[in-house]
């Protein structure tokens, strides 16, 4: 395996345990204040671009940010980079500031937007034109790029870097009444054309965008770009720590240049790796794509690792930031298992949902020994890792339902369920043994199981201490409730999505058995008044939770994880 993936590791810690003290960023954070370096401060910010739903990625930094601040005694910040118009929506802005939240960050009264400093960052750009360090410039974006160089040659000073003061504010100022088209000319820092990093050849500061903004409607005609904004953000707002991932690091110079020339309060940029995961792609732009072509049903389709889609799904948040809390924070980009999260997405759900039984893929049981019409009531465990969550009553009849799986007419070898002769035990039920099947004429297929019990095993247990080899669960026919479950599978079928043969994009992986719909499932009648957002263990089934389409008469679940099963397992090698 590669080594920079990580497998799942200890058990989950408690949710108000802190970040490991191997974190490298808590480490700087510990030293600043035994220095006295921010004055005791602790000051962080989650600054999220609204131009899509925040993914499972941002949930790390997430956790780093607001996590980190809330150890310390500090503050951490909800700040929207809304410098693009084109972009971003009302929408996205709300579905982060609920997702922030639903994962427990906590940024009381300091909810932020880049535009809400736009009239200061306007500032800053004429100061900077004023003393020599930006100029107007016309090329276009594809001249631009071209004379920029690459990481093997040096850029060329355009035809433009050597304007005057006086015609660059002149020009600054008609691009901020709209005078001019879009596209047509940028402000640009003056900085070094040869630099070796190609942040620093002369970046583009502004570009003109006749857009309407979702805050500002119809002010600015112009935007900052997230490069000049980003710093000079967290310079007003006092930000101790700027926590980055790695792919600002070469960004830095360029942001401490801005607060350099400005001669404004520099924070601290820190960068640390991105979260990979396998089977899943947490770009946003291909996840748009994924939206926007109808490959999924939305932002929130629970096979999306989006933030919205996993809680849809049936994750909670208390799993996800155990994920995270046990996540290495380093200078080194690697991927971890997908199945390290699933790893605390069952752990938890484990210890803290009730089980029920349901039948998925029904087979209709009679019992042919027992009483027509009667009925009587077992006693079932809620969860046998929490006694507190008490006990239900479980309705027993004549006629069950059991899963098709859980019968063969041929056994393989170590299949140990029911087949014709042979006893098995229903769970918190009887012993029940197939004496017969009953075959669809025309198909062939097998419709009914004739079965009998032994009344003296009520409970699970034989009084004359004979054993079984294997538990089945079951509903009776009569009380049972329909239900429409949803399987979801890994959405895409390779470890790295964006692997493709030449000629394909990403979505040629995509699996075509992501999705699974069965109509036909029976719940027990303890599933009645369910609401959406209930989570369950199906016994011997995974965990499933009520989807937001559900509703009284239509209940809906949404498999949120497997189970492990033994048996699976070694019918894959059969």
């Amino acid at each position: 395996m590669d080594a920079t993936k990580q497998e799942p590791g200890a058990a989950p810690t408690t949710p108000t345990e802190s970040i490991p003290a191997s974190n490298f960023i808590r480490d700087i954070i510990l030293d600043d204040l035994r220095t006295d370096k921010c004055q005791g401060r602790v000051h962080t910010r989650f600054p999220p671009e609204p131009n899509g739903y925040l993914h499972i990625g941002h949930a790390k930094s997430i956790h780093i940010n607001f996590g980190l601040a809330a150890e310390f005694g500090g503050k951490c910040n909800l700040r929207f980079d809304d410098t693009n118009p084109c972009k971003e929506e009302t929408e996205y802005v709300e579905s982060i500031i609920e997702d922030v939240r639903w994962l427990g960050g906590d940024w009381g009264d300091r909810l932020f937007y880049a535009s809400d400093y736009f009239d200061q960052l306007y500032e800053w750009a004429v100061q900077l034109i004023r003393s020599g360090d930006a100029y107007v410039c016309d090329l276009s974006a594809e001249q631009v790029r071209q004379q920029r160089g690459t990481l093997t040659r040096p850029g060329e000073e355009g035809p433009d870097r050597n304007r005057s003061v006086e015609e660059n504010l002149d020009l600054f100022e008609r691009m901020r009444a709209g005078e001019f088209p879009d596209g047509s000319r940028t402000l640009r820092a003056r900085i070094d054309m040869a630099s070796p990093n190609v942040n620093m050849r002369d970046p583009v500061l502004y570009r003109i965008l006749h857009a309407e903004h979702h805050r500002t409607g119809n002010k600015w005609c112009i935007y900052p770009m997230y490069d000049f904004a980003h710093g000079q953000c967290d310079s007003i707002e006092r930000i101790t720590h700027s926590i980055c991932t790695l792919e600002f690091e070469d960004h830095r110079p360029l942001y401490d240049w801005f607060i350099e020339k400005l001669g404004i309060y520099h924070p601290q940029q820190i960068e640390f790796d991105r979260l990979n995961l396998t089977y899943t792609l947490l770009s946003k732009r291909k996840l748009l794509t994924l939206v926007q072509k109808g490959y999924v049903g939305g932002w929130d389709d629970p096979r999306m690792p989006t933030i919205s889609g996993i809680r849809r799904r049936g994750y909670s948040p208390e799993a996800i930031r155990a994920f995270c809390r046990n996540m290495s924070v380093s200078k080194t980009n690697g991927t971890t298992e997908l199945s390290a999260l699933e790893y605390y997405v069952r752990n938890d759900l484990n210890k803290s949902v009730p089980r029920v039984m349901a039948v998925l893929r029904p087979l209709r049981v009679v019992v042919d020994n027992y009483p027509e019409g009667w009925m009587e009531e077992l006693d079932a465990v809620n969860n046998p890792e929490d006694e507190s969550m008490g006990t239900r009553r479980v309705p027993f009849s004549r006629v069950l339902y059991i899963e098709q799986d859980d019968f063969r007419e041929n056994p393989p070898k170590q299949y140990y369920r029911l087949t014709v002769g042979r006893e098995v035990r229903l769970r918190y039920g009887f012993f029940i043994k197939c004496v017969g099947v009953v075959k669809d004429e025309r198909t062939g297929e097998i419709v009914e199981l004739r079965c009998t019990y032994d009344p003296e095993s009520r409970g699970g247990n034989s009084p004359d201490g004979r054993k079984v080899k294997s538990t089945i669960h079951w509903v009776s026919a009569q009380h049972a409730i329909d239900a429409e479950v949803r399987l979801y599978d890994k959405l895409f079928l390779k470890e790295n999505p964006n692997e493709t043969e030449e000629g394909q994009d990403f979505t040629a992986n995509l699996n075509p058995k992501s999705l699974e719909v069965l109509t036909g499932a029976k719940l027990e009648p303890s599933l009645h008044d369910t609401v959406p957002g209930n989570r369950y263990q199906f016994e011997r089934l995974g965990y499933f939770c009520v989807d937001r389409e559900s509703s009284p008469g239509h209940l809906v679940f949404n498999r949120t994880v497997e189970l492990r099963d033994t048996w699976a397992k070694i019918e894959k090698k059969l």
